[in-house]
């Protein structure tokens, strides 16, 4: 709104086909003709075409889909937490008031932490990634992502802050690198007691050939899902391995009060 005067309203001939809203980076509109796989909740709004059946939105675990989702959507993880968007008409998606671009891929294997992925075509296959909490997308096609702030694009050798990592497109997993001197430090042992850390103390570090997605903020996109397939692992831990694990809770939980 500019000089108390209200923007012109919406409607299918003044939305833009596959572009964020005009004037909006929070909120982005789909040209649909097809099928979309889409996060749970993300639809804002939608326009149906004229003289089509609408837009339909059918959960994962839906029957008479589990042939196209055994094909294309291999992160069982994840499964209730996606839907299929089928039917022509211009769909508005939205994620929790962050930043949303899309991106094409071309014959590419794009990793993407499972929290900023808001919706892919039917044409890409999804893959839980061995990395927890992050999905791969292979083969061609558009996805969207959301993200804290503008996405930037970097070519490794990089070290990243974890919670700045949106994703990473052909080229290798990142390993753990750990500051030896924070480590060391008194700062870094009093963070390490209470369960903190902090990007300068762990980064992911990556290597090789490829592109390295960072949003502009180092706070991370809240992810629902990866409490899901943490309490999936810890079914294999032992008692030792549990009580640890309450041990490490506990702290972290006391660093959070102070």
């Amino acid at each position: 709104m500019s000089d108390g005067v209200p923007p012109a309203p919406l409607n299918p001939s003044t939305l833009p086909d596959n572009d964020n809203v005009p004037g909006n980076h929070y909120a982005y509109c789909v040209k649909l003709d097809g099928q979309l796989f889409m996060q749970t909740g993300r639809m804002i709004a939608y326009y149906p075409a004229p003289h089509s059946q609408g837009i339909r939105f059918e959960p994962l675990t839906t029957a008479n889909l589990t042939g196209m989702v055994a094909a294309r959507f291999s992160a069982p993880l994840y499964t209730r937490d996606w839907v299929v968007a089928t039917g022509s008409g211009h769909l508005i998606l939205g994620d929790r008031g962050y930043d949303i671009n899309s991106y094409d891929l071309t014959d590419g294997n794009l990793t993407i932490r499972a929290a900023n992925l808001l919706a892919f075509d039917a044409s890409l296959e999804l893959k839980q990634s061995i990395v927890p909490g992050f999905l791969t997308l292979i083969g061609t096609g558009k996805f969207l992502a959301s993200s804290s702030g503008p996405v930037i694009f970097a070519e490794p050798p990089i070290r990243v802050d974890p919670d700045a990592l949106v994703g990473w497109a052909d080229c290798p997993s990142p390993s753990h690198h750990y500051d030896a001197n924070w480590m060391q430090g008194f700062l870094g042992a009093a963070m390490g007691f209470f369960g903190q850390n902090s990007g300068e103390e762990r980064q992911f570090d990556f290597t090789g050939a490829g592109t390295v997605l960072l949003q502009s903020s180092e706070k991370a996109v809240a992810d629902p899902q990866l409490l899901r397939q943490l309490e999936g692992q810890v079914q294999t831990l032992s008692v030792p391995s549990l009580q640890q694990l309450q041990r490490t809770i506990q702290q972290r939980l006391a660093g959070q009060q102070h």
